[in-house]
């Protein structure tokens, strides 16, 4: 793929966009688990450390890199820019390594016409948090816009062309999916969440690491609610 400006039109195809942030150990399985399901596989590395850019090259994917981290949502929306249109996108998160091929059944969802916006839902785990900014972030979206969102925070989600043109401008930083979730009910689409047993990505543990992720979600989905509460975007 030769990347280039949006023309803000929808394409032809299936492409599929990774956010990626030192992933090195994990991008290659992701990408090469997403490419039977799509036409491309672009990776966009938010400022990465270690290898992830190369190994994603490596992979076959195309790489759109960001110099330094500008957080997920603003990283995502800059790639957006820079990749000719397509008909149906598929988001993903790196972590997933070699379960990302569990997503065609979001594609599929999408394809045959059941959704415009389909997320998909993890199985239950032990690992991670105590799911306090999933709970918070589902309360939002459930008071903005009455949809009981099961997964609130999953990156994981395959669109239209025309459901993605509905919730751009994306949301900064981690406050994406949570805004996505929102502009979506809110322009009428139709949002469809799906669980898929094998699904699994890296867990953010309850140390301090954890908890500072898990304070900088929550900072950005009360920013993105905020917005949303006063119809800015």
């Amino acid at each position: 793929m030769t990347a280039g400006p949006d023309d803000g039109g929808a394409g032809s195809g299936v492409i599929a966009v990774v956010a990626a942030r030192n992933e090195a150990d994990r991008i290659g399985l992701c990408v090469q688990s997403l490419q039977p399901l799509v036409d491309e596989v672009v990776v966009v590395d938010d400022g990465s450390t270690d290898g992830t850019a190369g190994m994603a090259l490596a992979a076959g994917a195309a790489v759109i890199r960001t110099p330094r981290p500008r957080g997920k949502g603003r990283a995502l929306e800059g790639a957006l820019r820079r990749i000719p249109s397509a008909g149906l996108w598929l988001f993903a998160d790196a972590d997933l390594g070699g379960t990302a091929g569990e997503l065609n059944a979001l594609l599929d969802r999408v394809k045959q016409g059941k959704a415009d916006l389909a997320i998909a839902v993890f199985p239950p785990t032990m690992e991670g948090g105590f799911g306090l900014v999933k709970r918070f972030a589902a309360f939002g979206i459930r008071g903005l816009t009455g949809f009981e969102a099961g997964e609130a925070l999953s990156g994981q989600r395959a669109l239209t062309a025309e459901a993605l043109a509905a919730v751009r401008p994306l949301a900064r930083g981690f406050g994406v999916e949570t805004a996505m979730t929102i502009d979506a009910v809110r322009a009428g689409l139709r949002v469809v969440e799906l669980p898929l047993g094998r699904l699994a990505h890296r867990p953010t543990h309850r140390d301090i690491r954890g908890f500072a992720h898990r304070g900088r979600q929550g900072i950005d989905i009360a920013i993105a609610l905020l917005q949303r509460a006063l119809g800015v975007r």
